[in-house]
């Protein structure tokens, strides 16, 4: 709808912010380090985050849960991209690699 945002922080967190409420409506829970990128889905109900823990997550909006842990990794998760309009994720990590993930079966294409 263009009113929400989504925000990665270094106190292992992810929050969706509603900018007409002007404040946080959901913070979601999960990793143990630093969460360095988020990114939405393009249909709105998924957040995919980045973390210094080594792991990516696809996060479920509307039950407010985790729903995948991508791990593979050798290093930190510094960013994470959706493809526009797929279930595929682009991810980046201090190990110098760069990965493509098919969220439907949490495997590396």
């Amino acid at each position: 709808s263009g009113t929400q945002l989504v925000t990665s922080s270094g106190d292992t967190t992810v929050r969706i912010w509603d900018l007409s409420r002007r404040g946080c409506i959901l913070t979601l829970r999960g990793h143990s380090r630093a969460v360095r990128g988020c990114s939405w889905h393009s249909c709105g109900d998924f957040v995919a985050s980045a973390s210094m823990d080594g792991t990516s997550k696809i996060w479920d909006v509307n039950s407010e849960r985790c729903r995948y842990t991508l791990r593979g990794h050798e290093s930190s998760v510094n960013s994470i991209e959706f493809l526009p309009f797929s279930s595929t994720v682009l991810t980046s990590s201090a190990d110098k690699t760069l990965s493509l993930w098919d969220v439907r079966t949490v495997s590396r294409l």
